[in-house]
């Protein structure tokens, strides 16, 4: 150990910062060479009920062993049985391009509600045979959305509905149990929504918090608890292009420097950072990258500096790795801002948990959120449980752990826009315990 400095301190010329086995995970969201030419979302969705309908199958024999699953063409009226599908939401304020089309040359401005939850909106169950309208009160349409693939105890009644009795969630995936050996203290940061280029972009703060992570700040309990950060996550909306220079036509010398100043700003910021600790950055939706889940890296073009680092990694949104044995899945966040707009819930972590018992990271994509189209697979179906389940660009800071019937137990994270709260968020490895790391800036 050691020796204290005078003042109780530890001396910082002894530190060096703790290191962790990092391997990323994120083939499954790597697109080769992408085409659209000829695909139709149907196959995507064929293939999420596919794998999901075989595993319902699995879990609806222990959970009714009674009844038997049939499709929906083969409901017979007042029978209990089991039907399993995919779900579609009927909304009556669910936005449409002709609806936009029609707002757009209106003369009366009209304002965009917080979500698109209506009372009279209904669930829908259907496969590749048929589909039935849904009733009862056992599946709420205000906890769903379209895309959500359920198994359903109930039966048709008179008017051809199916009267639902009990549902059935896909539930969270097994989970790699981790060593019971003791762990030492080491340290994720979580940064999101720097926004660098905004009117709320303020460089003293980015700089306050890069010499933070990188021990260049305040006394030696400071720099100890620097040289326990291993690993620095960047998710999303890391900066905000002037839409008037995005309009398509050619920019001059001056608009084109203005355009790439937020992003030499970024690369400066990251290369400090990389110089001392590895680095993941993923794109977010402000970002320039492809507008469709899942994203693809950053070109590391863009970061002259970072990227001449091995530190450093351009990585997809959704992104997954392995740190120590523990696994991290997370987004950049458009999965749960697309589910707030057409589904209730008490808080942003409630979604996350929705997102894991139903086993998909994206079940509104491709219906109201954009993603590629796949037709061998959904990247999105979760296959394994993970640790850490976070999201980027919220409003605020919210985490929680979430246990499954099986033992899981899931660290969920809301991490909050930095632009707007200079708050980051610190994860220790040893126990998943999750602190918010404030970077306060007072200009007088």
């Amino acid at each position: 150990m050691a020796p204290m400095e005078a003042d109780g301190e530890l001396p910082t010329a002894t530190l060096q910062r703790k290191q962790a086995i990092y391997k990323s995970k994120d083939e499954g969201f790597l697109l080769g060479a992408p085409t659209y030419k000829g695909q139709q979302y149907s196959q995507l969705y064929f293939a999420r009920l596919h794998v999901l309908r075989e595993l319902l199958r699995s879990l609806a024999k222990k959970w009714k062993p009674h009844l038997s699953v049939q499709n929906i063409l083969g409901l017979e009226e007042g029978k209990d049985c089991i039907i399993i599908g995919t779900l579609y939401k009927q909304m009556k304020l669910k936005p449409s391009v002709l609806d936009e089309y029609s707002k757009e040359r209106s003369s009366v401005p009209l304002v965009k509600p917080h979500n698109f939850m209506h009372p009279d909106d209904h669930l829908i169950l259907e496969d590749e045979r048929g589909r039935v309208k849904l009733a009862g009160s056992a599946l709420p349409p205000s906890e769903f959305v379209t895309g959500v693939v359920v198994a359903l105890h109930g039966k048709e009644i008179s008017d051809g509905t199916f009267l639902v009795e009990d549902v059935l969630e896909a539930g969270l995936p097994a989970q790699t149990k981790l060593p019971l050996e003791p762990r030492e203290d080491k340290y994720v940061v979580f940064v999101s929504g720097l926004s660098m280029g905004s009117r709320l972009s303020n460089p003293l703060q980015y700089q306050l918090l890069v010499d933070h992570l990188t021990g260049h700040l305040g006394g030696g309990n400071e720099q100890s608890m620097a040289s326990q950060i291993v690993h620095v996550v960047i998710t999303g909306n890391s900066v905000e292009l002037q839409q008037g220079l995005l309009a398509g036509q050619a920019l001059g010398p001056k608009d084109q420097n203005k355009l790439y100043e937020p992003i030499k700003e970024l690369d400066l910021m990251l290369t400090q950072l990389a110089s001392s600790v590895p680095v993941d950055i993923m794109p977010g939706a402000s970002d320039p990258a492809n507008f469709s889940l899942p994203q693809q890296p950053l070109h590391r073009f863009l970061f002259s500096g970072a990227s001449s680092f091995n530190t450093f990694l351009s990585s997809t949104n959704p992104h997954r790795f392995i740190l120590d044995d523990i696994l991290f899945l997370g987004t950049s966040g458009q999965n749960i801002d697309d589910l707030e707009k057409y589904s209730d819930a008490k808080d942003k972590l409630e979604f996350l948990e929705r997102t894991l018992r139903w086993r998909h990271l994206a079940p509104t994509a491709p219906d109201t959120l954009g993603c590629y189209p796949f037709t061998d697979g959904d990247p999105f179906v979760i296959d394994g449980c993970p640790h850490v389940y976070f999201v980027g660009n919220q409003s605020r800071y919210e985490s929680r752990i979430l246990k499954g019937s099986e033992g899981q137990v899931v660290r969920l994270i809301c991490i909050p826009r930095f632009c707007e709260t200079g708050v980051a968020v610190l994860l220790n490895l040893r126990d998943l315990e999750c602190y918010p790391l404030q970077i306060v800036c007072n200009i007088s």
